[in-house]
């Protein structure tokens, strides 16, 4: 996946894979980069050699999918995208993880559980009039977070999604820490053999 630098040379080395929007290794010019997303677009170029699609769920780094669950295996079943719903429910992932001991874990605990609910329920249901309408919210959320966040909700609605997956999609309320689809507990490790709580 092609991506414009906003971080410093060999952040990847301090095995840290979720970013805080306070995270230090993140450059003065990478705040504006991160900020308008302008990242994102670099990516084109991985939709115009068929290595991703504009709308799909969004990919995560190795170590994280290796923290998956059966279910949420089924997440790599399509070619990631650049969009998806979560992108819109969640591009304030910076100020979520933000002054965090550890983003990581947070992330696990408070997006994933959201973000793989919203990637399985679009692969259930994908079709190019689906794929239209994210692009659509996607751009209106530059514009109008709250505007695109209702119209999450309309599409989830029409998917059939439950309420609890709504509550959250509509961002009214703080996110507390939930387990992944097809596990019964919360993560409290990235190490895959003691990742979930008893």
């Amino acid at each position: 996946m092609i991506k414009l630098r906003s971080m410093v040379s060999n952040s990847d080395k301090n095995g840290i894979d979720s970013t805080a929007g306070t995270d230090e290794r993140i450059t003065g010019v990478g705040r504006i980069v991160r900020r308008y997303k302008l990242d994102e677009f670099s990516q084109l170029i991985n939709v115009l050699t068929g290595d991703m699609s504009l709308v799909g769920p969004r990919p995560n780094v190795i170590r994280e999918v290796g923290l998956y669950t059966d279910e949420e295996r089924h997440l790599l079943d399509l070619r990631p995208g650049i969009t998806d719903l979560a992108s819109i429910v969640f591009s304030d992932e910076g100020d979520i993880l933000a002054n965090s001991e550890d983003p990581d874990l947070k992330y696990n605990q408070l997006i994933r559980p959201w973000k793989s609910r919203l990637g399985l329920l679009y692969i259930e249901n994908h079709r190019i009039l689906l794929d239209l309408n994210i692009i659509i919210l996607t751009l209106i959320s530059f514009l109008s977070r709250p505007l695109a966040l209702k119209g999450v909700q309309s599409i989830l609605k029409k998917l059939g999604a439950d309420n609890h997956l709504l509550r959250v999609a509509g961002r009214q309320e703080p996110l507390q820490p939930y387990p992944p689809p097809g596990a019964d507990n919360i993560v409290i490790s990235r190490e895959p053999s003691s990742a979930y709580s008893s």
